[in-house]
């Protein structure tokens, strides 16, 4: 049997979660199952286990090998499961001679093997799988983090900040639109700190500028979640005058009140977030963000909420992912004074139907234009600003067609060829 591989958490994992794959695959294992676990939130954890149990379940004898951001924090939790056959560190499963027989064979004997990964200092360059009829590829350039944001485990589940090579990622990209790839997505979990443990003077637009000048037949680069306050002006630059760099941006906000920011030790404040979309939007103005926001952190008052209700219009949101806060153990946040959980549902639920009132209001004002869209599979694509389309029949996935816009549900647009 192939490997299978079960992925939690976010787009990197899932990404990394392929990139395993390859690497067991490539070092000659079969039948064996790889869970690639989540910290952000207890119940990711949760989900993990659960999983671990039933891939037990459902293939007795079939190795289950343990790794990801959960299992590098939580490593002992993880190892008393009667389940799990191996539990390996969240550097340690992108590197190729974990996967040897040699070393495979120490880790059979050992079974716990975590990385300290806190003294990590080097991003491995891992391979990137595209998956038959995808047109898009995530390409992951950065991991871990040097922030302390209240909140959040994840700096101690992937270690201090780091950047794969240019000249690495600028091969990666080129053997991924040879591969047949259209979009390229730039990942990483703090992207726009790239380059920082690099040479002087490297950055993300920097990056960017040296990949889309050394792969010409790349057609679309995109970039993930980025914090607008480290934003270089090479990537300002980048968005102003290269046409293949997405005008869509997602942006790590988490909250629009001051005091709120403060507390969850962000690197912003809320006129800096306004400011930073008013200065995108006047070097690119068909320029659409995204934003993570948490509901209900310890300490937020009904008035601290509605700053951040409102910062979808003042910064003019387009899509939101909004996360109910939930306390992670051994953070500052988890013992800060809670709030109710009635609260913080209603909070997300409304700020859910802020997000969707804007993603309405953005399609309105598409309809009866024409857009370049990206067929996808699945009978639908995305325009530059990455709003979804359903496409009419014929137009194959991996072409990219104009389409006149007829109109929307609330989420998905409709289009015809023009």
């Amino acid at each position: 049997m192939p490997v299978e591989v079960l992925s939690f958490g976010c787009r990197l994992n899932a990404v990394e979660s392929d990139s395993m794959r390859l690497l067991a695959e490539g070092a000659g294992h079969r039948d064996l199952t790889l869970v690639n676990t989540c910290a952000v939130t207890q119940e990711a954890g949760r989900q993990a286990r659960k999983a671990i149990r039933a891939a037990a379940r459902a293939a007795p004898g079939r190795p289950v090998v343990v790794t990801g951001c959960g299992a590098q924090v939580e490593t002992q939790a993880y190892a008393a499961m009667p389940e799990v056959a191996a539990v390996i560190g969240n550097d340690a499963k992108l590197r190729a001679a974990t996967w040897r027989p040699e070393s495979w064979a120490r880790l059979g004997a050992e079974r716990v093997r975590p990385d300290d990964i806190m003294a990590v200092r080097a991003a491995p360059a891992v391979p990137v799988a595209r998956s038959a009829g995808r047109t898009r590829a995530f390409l992951p350039v950065q991991t871990g983090c040097d922030h302390r944001c209240t909140f959040c485990v994840i700096p101690f589940g992937r270690g201090p900040s780091r950047s794969v090579q240019a000249s690495s990622a600028v091969a990666q990209v080129r053997a991924l639109v040879a591969d047949g790839a259209r979009e390229v997505v730039l990942t990483g979990v703090d992207l726009t700190a790239y380059g920082r443990d690099l040479a002087e003077g490297t950055s993300l637009g920097g990056l960017v500028k040296a990949i889309l000048r050394a792969v010409p037949d790349l057609d679309r680069l995109r970039l993930s979640s980025i914090d607008s306050v480290e934003a270089d002006a090479d990537l300002l630059d980048a968005l102003a005058t290269e046409a293949r760099l997405m005008p869509h941006l997602h942006l790590s906000l988490q909250a629009g009140d001051d005091l709120i920011l403060k507390r969850m030790k962000r690197r912003h404040g809320r006129a800096d977030a306004i400011r930073f979309c008013e200065t995108v939007r006047r070097l690119r103005p068909d320029t659409v963000f995204g934003a993570d926001l948490i509901a209900g952190f310890p300490t937020e008052t009904e008035a601290q909420f509605a700053r951040s209700l409102d910062l979808v219009e003042a910064c003019g949101l387009t899509h939101l992912h909004v996360f109910p806060y939930s306390p992670r153990p051994d953070t500052p946040a988890a013992r800060m004074p809670p709030v109710a959980p009635e609260a913080i549902r209603s909070r997300a639920a409304r700020l859910r139907e802020a997000g969707a009132a804007a993603l309405a209001r953005r399609l309105d004002g598409e309809v009866g234009r024409t857009a370049r869209v990206l067929a996808e599979q699945g009978g639908t694509g995305r325009t530059e600003a990455f709003l979804a389309v359903r496409l009419p029949e014929g137009v194959a996935p991996g072409t990219m067609a104009d389409l006149a816009l007829t109109g929307h549900d609330g989420r998905v647009l409709t289009g015809i060829l023009g």
